[in-house]
């Protein structure tokens, strides 16, 4: 990396937070912004998705603060990482709210920086590489392709509540979105795809469980919709769902597998590529 392109990038005022999205996992993910802010924060308020590699960029002096919300284990409330991040604010602290992924994807951002505006403390959006994009493509799934959509929907798993959302149209999603990405839905994968499957979508359409997504622990299963909730249960979560007709260019499109196992493939635009010698 050039020192000069760090140069250019805007000066962390103290007095200021950073809502910054850290991406899926790859430390090689995290933007120039998100760099240039881990180099000049005071306090840095940090989840549990984000890698330490990425912590290891910022200063020895900084306060590190974890922050971290995992589903079924003791976690901070979302008031009180709010109210944390304007009390350091007002200490005339550079503050960095670093999350995994994007801030404004299923990451609660939108309601951190509502919180500072009322509170008359200035912040800055530092988006971030999400899960259901970046993650997919690491396990050689594209969020879209010509030839199988031309929209994507992205869904959340769990309402407020921790329940499955009661407030969408699962039959218009069923019939209505090509391609479904799924954040934080796991846990509920087997009522999911009774919702989708009693509304009208395929049981066998292609179903990708993508765990622990741009992480060297990475691992991706695949299965049927209506196979779905069984499969869940042994997959370990944090994980990305891909739903649709893309899953099958995984077979052909598996860039991290080819570069271990040295495959060539005859790519097909159904994901049905011939495997090869290499």
């Amino acid at each position: 990396m050039k020192r000069e392109l760090l140069d250019d990038l805007p000066r962390f005022e103290p007095g200021w937070v950073w809502l910054v999205g850290a991406g899926p996992g790859d430390p090689g993910l995290l933007t120039l912004h998100g760099v240039n802010a881990l180099r000049q924060a005071d306090v840095i308020v940090y989840d549990a998705l984000v890698d330490q590699r990425i912590l290891d960029h910022a200063p020895g002096t900084a306060e590190m603060v974890y922050a971290g919300k995992r589903g079924g284990r003791p976690s901070p409330t979302q008031r009180s990482i709010s109210l944390r991040l304007i009390e350091f604010a007002r200490q005339g602290k550079r503050v960095l709210r670093l999350k995994g992924g994007d801030p404004f994807v299923f990451g609660r951002g939108g309601e951190e920086a509502l919180t500072l505006t009322g509170a008359g403390i200035p912040f800055r959006i530092v988006p971030g590489v999400t899960a259901g994009i970046g993650g997919l493509a690491y396990a050689g799934i594209p969020a879209t392709h010509r030839d199988t959509n031309s929209s994507v929907t992205f869904i959340t798993g769990h309402s407020m509540t921790g329940e499955v959302p009661d407030t969408l149209n699962w039959p218009a999603l069923a019939t209505g979105a090509p391609v479904i990405v799924l954040y934080m839905a796991v846990k509920h994968m087997g009522r999911i795809a009774e919702r989708l499957i009693e509304g009208g979508r395929d049981p066998m359409d292609a179903v990708a469980f993508v765990s622990k997504a741009a992480t060297d622990d990475m691992t991706v299963t695949e299965c049927t919709l209506q196979e779905a909730g069984e499969v869940a249960k042994g997959v370990e979560p944090p994980a990305v769902i891909a739903i649709g007709p893309v899953v099958r260019l995984r077979s052909a499109l598996d860039w991290m597998g080819h570069i271990k196992d040295g495959r060539v493939l005859n790519p097909d635009p159904l994901g049905q590529g011939r495997e090869e010698a290499g």
